[in-house]
Order: C-alpha cells, then structure tokens, then sequence
C-alpha cells in the first residue's frame, strides 16, 4: 500500500481492521504522524522511502511476496509543473510495477496481484485534457492497462469524485485541511451529499471499495468511475443486511 493523505489513511485504517487481511507494507514519504489514527495492530510495516524512483535492494522481493496493492500515493497539481507532477504520479506509480518485475511477480504462480490505482473522475486517458491532473492520470491509467498479461499484474482504476476527511476521525481534517478548507468543506458538504451526490463519495465507501477490490473482489471489472462505486458499495450493504 503507497499511502496518501485523506484517501491513503482510510484505506490504510480499512485494511486495518479487515481480518482477511494478515499483513500490510505502508510505502510512505515520510514516518507516519502520531495524530493519525490507526487502530493498534501487529501487522503493519511502515517504510519510508526518500526516494520513490530507487528502491531499498531488498524491497522489490518483499512486495512481490503480497497478493495485491492500493496505490494510493499522489499529491495536488496546484503549483507544480508539468514534469514534477509527472514524476509523482506516473514516474512512482509505473515505477513499483517494475519493481515488482524484479521481485519476481511474474515468476509466481496462482492468481495476479491485483494493483488498485486511486485516479480521479476527470481522468483522460487519450492525453488531450488541457487539466494537467487530468492528462497525467489518464496516461498513467493508460499504461498501467496496456502491461502485458506475462506480468502477472491486474490493474484495477478507481475514479473518485468529491470527497472529505472523515468526520469520524477529526483530527483528520485539522490537520489535513487548512482552516479555509475547513470551511469550504462545511459549505459544500451539504450540496455534494444532495444536489451533487454524482460527484461525491464518503470517504468511508472509498476506503471499503478500495480494500474489497483488492481482496478480488468485482475483479471481472477493471474501471471504477465514481457512480459505479457507489453503486457497487450500496448493493453489497444491502446484501449484507438480508
């Protein structure tokens, strides 16, 4: 799991308490903070990388021995170039499968490893979006579709629209959310849960879609846009419940 802020701490908190899930490798930029709030456990391995383009030598083996990763890892457009946004999420992200090549993947027999990308609604795939973000996840979508099947790789996309912090953890959005997004958050919240619910996820469903793709499950499916999630995650609640 290559960990983010807001939708990196939920996925990470879901795997957490996922009992189907018996060991977890966080790939973080930096130690994790201690306001984040991640039920104690024994087996979690943090590692911090300064360097997302040059793997520990050790690393690519370990990754290999996991049966599946969220790619959760990214970071705003706003103020970076074309090149530094490119390095981050194309660059980093096309960088672990390869690494994964190296630890072996390919080599192993049973089932693929199931790579869950966390992209964006707006993603264009064919590069002619004038929306930065949007041009680069869709090209690393892209090529993350068109790794051969020898890889013993399956990627699966999610597009999450809209969403916020979990209200359930506040110091989530204290500390990830300056005090004028805190506020917009307040505002808009309303609009996107109602008026706007196409565009909008809670970040709880998010977190739940991201660890149960991963398992393999809805793993006839390969694209995720926002609705669909939304869709999926409601008709296995109410499965659930019968």
């Amino acid at each position: 799991m290559a960990s983010s802020v807001t939708p990196g701490i939920q996925i990470f908190r879901q795997a957490v308490l996922d009992e189907a899930i018996t060991k977890i490798t966080v790939l973080s930029r930096r130690a994790l903070p201690s306001w984040m709030d991640i039920p104690e456990n024994d087996k979690t391995k943090v590692i911090v990388l300064k360097d997302f383009l040059n793997y520990p030598s050790g690393l690519p083996a370990r990754l290999a021995e996991h049966d599946a990763c969220v790619w959760a890892l990214g970071k705003s457009s706003v103020g970076l170039s074309d090149e530094e946004y490119t390095r981050i999420t194309y660059d980093y992200t096309m960088h672990f499968v390869s690494s994964l090549q190296e630890g072996g993947m390919k080599n192993k027999t049973g089932e693929s490893f199931r790579f869950i990308f966390i992209s964006t609604e707006y993603a264009d795939p064919s590069g002619k979006s004038n929306i930065k973000f949007a041009r680069i996840k869709g090209r690393t979508e892209k090529a993350l579709f068109d790794v051969p099947p020898s890889s013993n790789i399956k990627t699966s996309v999610m597009r999450p629209a809209y969403f916020f912090p979990s209200k359930d953890h506040p110091s989530d959005r204290e500390n990830i959310r300056s005090p004028t997004a805190r506020a917009m958050d307040c505002l808009i919240s309303p609009v996107m849960k109602t008026i706007l619910s196409s565009v909008y996820i809670p970040i709880e469903d998010l977190g739940l879609f991201a660890v149960e793709a991963a398992k393999g499950r809805w793993s006839d499916e390969k694209l995720f846009p926002n609705s669909k999630m939304r869709e999926l995650i409601k008709a296995s609640r109410t499965l659930g419940k019968q």
